[in-house]
C-alpha cells in the first residue's frame, strides 16, 4: 500500500493508471465506506481449563512433541492489491523450483510467513491449505471475482464499487476463504503465518496472532481468516475498517511481564513504550470498547515490525522462537518481496504536485520513509537474533550440550545462521521491471497481468544469489 486509494505496495511501484477511478470511488464512498459493516466478529475468550495435579516443573530446555527443522525458510509478503498476491505466488513457485534438505524443495521448509495488504491474500491461503495449493490458489482467488478479463476501466469500476465498505471483507469471506477460521491454520505441516494490520487507536502494526487476541481477551482460533486478510487490504476511505471488540471481564490470561520501560531486557525504547501501552489498553474498556483496523502498508509495507514488537514483548533472546527451535536451528533464510518505484509526472514542470497528486506523494512518502526503515531495522535485529541465539546456546549446561551433539553429532553450539535477503521487479531486466511496474496494483487484473506477475516472482526467486546459495548447501549437507 503506497497510497490511501490504491491497494499499492511501496514494494512495487506506483500507478498512475487506477488513481482516478479509485479516487473518484473513494470520494463519492467516503461518507458511507468507513461506516458500513463495523460489527466485530472476535469472540470473547473461552474459560480457562482447570488442569488436575502438580504444575509441571520447569525446565532449561523445553521437550518438543517433534523435533523442529534445523533449516528454516521466512517470507515475508507486502502489500500491493493482486499484483503483490501474484508475485508473492511466484516467488513460492521460485522456491518450490529449488532443492532444499534431501527429498525435499525450498517452498517445503517455510516455516513463518508475515505479510501485509496484498501479500495476506497468499500467506493466509498457503497457512490454510499449505504449500501444495497454489495452482489451486490462482483460480480461486487471483482469477476469481475479483479479477477483470478486458482492460476496460468501467468493468474495473464496478468490480470496485462491489468491493468498497465491507464488500472486501464478504467477498475474501464467500469466495476465496469460505468462513476458515484460524482454528483451522495450526494443521502440522503448513506455515505459521502473521497478518498484519494497521491499528489506528494507537498508531502501531497489529498482528493477528494469540498474543494480540489473549490481550484484548478475546477467541483467536474462532476468528474468521477474511476478516484478518481484509483488515490488512482495508485502503483508507474505499474499504472500512475491520474492528475488534475488547473483553476485559472475559480474560482468561495475563499480559506479558516484559512491556517496555525500565523492565524491558531491550532498553527503554519508543517501539517498546507504544507497544506496552497498546497491549494495556486492550484490557481497557473505559477508554473505549473498540479496536479499529486499516491497511498494515500504513505502518510497516513489509510486515516485519510485528517480529520486533514479538521480541520486546517475549522477553527473551530467542523470541519469536521458542527454546525447542532456537536449540535446533542452523540456518535460517528470510526472503523479503519487495522493491520501489515510484512513477510521477510532475517533475517535468516547475508547478505541482498539487490536489490529488500532492496527497498521495505525501502520504507514499510517508509510507515508504517507513518501509525504509522496518527493512534496515530487520537487518539489525537479525544480526542481533543470531548473536544472541548463539550466546544461549553455548551458555547452555555442559550435559546438555552433550547431549544435543549425541542426538545429531554435527550439532555446535555456535552453528547458526540468520541470512536475509529480498527479490523485486527491479532483479529482472530493466526493460521487463519498467513493464511489470506499470501494471496496476488495484483489486482488479487482466488474466494476462497476473500470469505475468507470477512469472516475474518465479524468475526473481529463481535469480536471487542468496537464495541459490542456501539451496545449494541445504541440498550438499546431510
Amino acid at each position: 500500500m503506497t497510497s490511501p486509494f490504491n491497494v499499492q505496495p511501496a514494494s512495487h511501484g506506483h500507478r498512475r493508471s487506477t488513481r482516478a477511478v479509485l479516487a473518484g470511488l473513494a470520494f463519492a464512498l467516503a461518507g458511507c465506506a468507513v461506516v458500513t459493516g463495523n460489527v466485530p466478529h472476535n469472540q470473547p475468550a473461552k474459560p480457562a481449563v482447570a488442569v488436575a495435579g502438580p504444575p509441571a516443573a520447569a525446565a532449561s530446555v523445553p521437550v518438543a512433541d517433534h523435533v523442529p527443522p534445523a533449516d528454516v525458510v521466512a517470507l515475508s509478503f507486502s502489500g500491493g492489491g493482486l499484483r503483490a498476491a501474484a508475485f508473492a505466488d511466484g516467488a513460492m513457485q521460485g522456491l518450490a523450483a529449488q532443492p532444499g534438505t534431501p527429498g525435499r524443495n525450498l517452498l517445503q521448509q517455510v516455516g513463518f510467513i508475515t505479510s501485509v495488504s496484498g501479500g495476506s491474500l497468499p500467506a493466509a491461503w498457503v497457512g490454510l491449505h499449505g504449500t501444495d495449493s497454489l495452482d489451486e490458489f490462482r483460480r480461486a482467488a487471483l482469477l476469481h471475482a475479483g479479477t477483470r478479463n478486458d482492460g476496460s476501466n468501467v468493468s474495473n469500476s464496478v468490480s470496485l464499487l462491489r468491493l468498497a465498505g465491507d464488500g472486501l471483507t464478504h467477498w475474501l469471506d464467500d469466495e476465496v476463504f469460505h468462513g476458515a477460521t484460524f482454528s483451522s491454520m495450526s494443521a502440522p505441516g503448513r506455515p505459521m503465518v502473521w497478518i498484519n494490520a494497521t491499528n489506528l487507536n494507537q498508531r502501531l502494526p497489529f498482528a493477528f496472532d494469540q498474543l494480540n487476541f489473549d490481550a484484548l481477551c478475546s477467541d483467536f482460533g474462532s476468528f474468521p481468516v477474511a476478516d484478518a486478510v481484509a483488515a490488512s487490504m482495508a485502503v483508507p476511505l474505499l474499504f472500512s475498517p475491520v474492528v475488534l471488540e475488547k473483553h476485559p471481564d472475559q480474560c482468561t490470561t495475563p499480559l506479558p511481564r516484559q512491556l517496555g520501560g525500565a523492565t524491558s531486557p531491550w532498553g527503554d525504547t519508543m517501539l517498546a513504550r507504544a507497544t506496552a501501552e497498546a497491549l494495556r489498553d486492550y484490557r481497557d474498556a473505559d477508554e473505549g470498547r473498540y479496536l479499529k483496523l486499516v491497511d498494515g502498508g500504513l505502518t510497516d509495507n513489509f510486515g516485519l515490525s510485528s517480529i520486533q514488537q514479538s521480541r520486546l514483548l517475549a522477553g527473551t533472546p530467542l523470541a519469536p522462537l521458542d527454546a525447542a527451535q532456537a536449540l535446533q536451528l542452523r540456518r535460517l533464510l528470510f526472503v523479503v518481496d519487495g522493491g520501489q518505484h515510484p512513477v510521477i509526472s510532475w517533475d517535468r514542470d516547475v508547478g505541482g504536485p498539487s490536489g490529488l497528486e500532492l496527497a498521495f506523494a505525501s502520504v507514499d512518502a510517508a509510507i515508504d520513509t517507513n518501509m525504509r526503515l522496518s527493512y534496515d531495522n530487520f537487518l539489525v535485529m537479525s544480526r542481533r537474533w543470531q548473536d544472541d541465539l548463539v550466546a544461549w546456546r553455548c551458555a547452555l549446561p555442559d550435559a546438555e550440550r552433550e547431549r544435543q551433539r549425541t542426538l545429531r553429532p554435527d550439532w555446535r553450539c555456535e552453528d547458526v545462521q540468520v541470512v536475509v535477503s529480498r527479490i523485486s521487479f527491479d532483479d529482472l531486466d530493466a526493460a521487463r521491471a519498467a513493464r511489470l511496474h506499470q501494471i496496476s496494483t488495484s483489486l482488479t487484473l487482466s488474466r494476462h497481468d497476473v500470469d505475468a506477475v507470477i512469472e516475474a516472482g518465479r524468475d526473481a526467486m529463481l535469480g536471487n544469489a542468496t537464495v541459490q546459495a542456501f539451496a545449494r548447501r541445504l541440498h550438499s549437507e546431510p
